[in-house]
């Protein structure tokens, strides 16, 4: 059941946006939605831990977790009395991760493999990292990268609490890293219209003029990504964004960019997903259904872009 934030009823969204939005989705159930409460999600860190006896723990301290269908290692957690997740003996070990539902999933699509060789371009603060060394076992080389010396600390805190041991950080502008790997993660920065739940300020600080230049630097740093994997190599684009000019317009015109490019089909088993197929007069590539986008409405998630993309 959803629960409202307390102001929810004198939070303004921008007339703009109302319009940009309701062109898009539905947009009472998109407000409705954006403004209530995320719910709370765990991943169990196998890397340390057992995933029953690591649930069975949580629940016997009156926590309730809801498997996440996509996610096997992922629950919904709530408690009738409180909400510090993070200051559970678990968290604090490194057993479980606290992480966006949605943000499970671009490591999922990515499906990194034991002994691999593994690019984490955009890393900080490492939700989605070690979720990637998780899957890899601790085995082959996971660089973890980003652009900022102060994020790589978050980076570095949470590796070292999840027992993460097969990576390595970097500090670099994410289109400028060279090299050769089997797969690339690309969670590249975006303007975070996915995250309201998350963070309110986002209604406030929407400037649509912002967008084109965010959705150049994410097609930079996907082209190099693609460039990096090596033949039959993947690479997995997502955003916490739903605008379209980031999403489907990105991967248009990487495709364009890149039209030996094969674009994978997302999906999970329980996501539900959608897509935009043209928007201010621009249509989209053919292909874009093979994407993901989820709105807050879809999953009761944040909003996030999902795409996966080989090299032939």
């Amino acid at each position: 059941m959803l629960e409202p934030f307390r102001n929810a009823d004198q939070l303004e969204f921008k007339p703009k946006f109302i319009e940009r939005y309701s062109s898009l989705t539905d947009w009472d159930e998109f407000k409705r939605y954006n403004l209530s409460f995320l719910r709370r999600s765990i991943r169990v860190n196998t890397l340390i831990a057992d995933v029953e006896s690591t649930i069975t723990s949580i629940k016997e301290k009156g926590w309730e977790l809801t498997p996440i269908p996509w996610c096997p290692l992922g629950f919904w957690i709530k408690h009738p009395d409180r909400n510090d997740v993070g200051n559970l003996s678990e968290h604090y070990f490194g057993k479980i991760y606290v992480q966006e539902a949605a943000s499970m999933i671009p490591p999922i699509i990515l499906d990194a493999q034991p002994g691999e060789r593994v690019l984490d371009m955009c890393a900080a603060p490492g939700s989605k990292t070690t979720q990637i060394a998780a899957m890899m076992e601790n085995t082959g080389v996971l660089v973890a990268n980003d652009y900022r010396g102060m994020r790589a600390q978050s980076l570095g805190i949470n590796l070292q609490r999840c027992c993460v041991s097969n990576t390595t950080v970097t500090i670099a502008n994410g289109a400028a890293i060279k090299g050769e790997f089997d797969r690339v993660l690309c969670d590249v920065p975006c303007s975070g219209t996915g995250t309201i739940r998350k963070s309110v300020k986002t209604i406030r600080m929407w400037n649509p003029k912002t967008i084109p230049g965010i959705a150049r630097e994410q097609l930079r740093l996907l082209s190099n990504g693609y460039n990096l994997i090596k033949r039959g190599g993947r690479v997995v684009y997502s955003t916490c964004s739903v605008e379209p000019e980031e999403n489907e317009g990105v991967i248009t015109k990487f495709l364009e960019r890149f039209p030996d490019a094969i674009l994978k089909p997302v999906e999970l088993p329980g996501l539900k997903k959608s897509i935009v197929h043209e928007f201010n007069g621009t249509q989209y590539h053919e292909e874009i259904d093979k994407c993901a986008r989820l709105w807050p409405q879809d999953n009761d998630t944040q909003g996030f872009f999902v795409a996966c993309i080989e090299k032939p």
